[in-house]
């Protein structure tokens, strides 16, 4: 029963991080909010794979966004400019994650039937994030944006694939695969911000 509650305020941390990386504009808040969305992943994917394997998970999520935030300290980016895309408004943001909210509690105990066994709060908080990450990259432009967004994808792909398979070799590719989209959008970030800062 207490492994249930768990579940279910993870879920609900889960929807807050990855609603506050799509609504929020300060780089520090959002390093935050993914550390905490990795701690939401940590509590459903140990509902299906014992404490250690699941801890890789919570291990590589944080490395990932150490080596982001690292990258962002260091250059001291200037503040963000809206995406590109239209429309950019906060109202629309949160009219579509509330279109999420109701796709998710929809969806879930179809794919709870099609899947037996996984639990209702694994499905919800899988297709919450792959759902909410698709939003994010559809809305914004920014490199960092598109990192975000990915991690927060395969985030929600890995909490449904836990319930389905536990192979540890598996359970390795995908932090090797956390990490490096972690490093490359490092890379990615030093890329695009230091010839500002060298031309300054």
């Amino acid at each position: 029963m207490f492994a249930v509650i768990l579940a279910w305020i993870a879920v609900l941390l889960l929807l807050a991080t990855s609603a506050g990386l799509i609504l929020n504009r300060d780089w520090r808040w959002d390093l935050g909010l993914l550390a905490a969305q990795y701690l939401g992943t940590f509590i459903l994917v140990a509902q299906h794979w014992p404490i250690g394997m699941a801890a890789v998970k919570l291990v590589t999520g944080w490395m990932a966004t150490a080596a982001i935030g690292m990258t962002l300290n260091a250059l001291t980016p200037r503040e963000e400019v809206p995406g590109q895309f239209w429309p950019r408004g906060r109202v629309f943001r949160l009219f579509m994650i509330g279109m999420i909210v109701v796709l998710t509690i929809a969806a879930t105990p179809h794919v709870e039937s099609a899947i037996p066994g996984i639990g209702l709060p694994v499905v919800a908080g899988g297709i919450l994030l792959i759902g909410n990450g698709l939003l994010h990259l559809g809305t914004r432009s920014e490199i960092t944006r598109v990192i975000y967004s990915l991690l927060t994808i395969l985030a929600g792909f890995e909490i449904i694939y836990a319930g389905v398979e536990s192979s540890i070799l598996v359970a390795a590719l995908l932090a090797v695969v956390n990490l490096g989209l972690g490093l490359i959008g490092a890379y990615l970030i030093n890329a695009e911000l230091s010839p500002e800062e060298e031309a300054a």
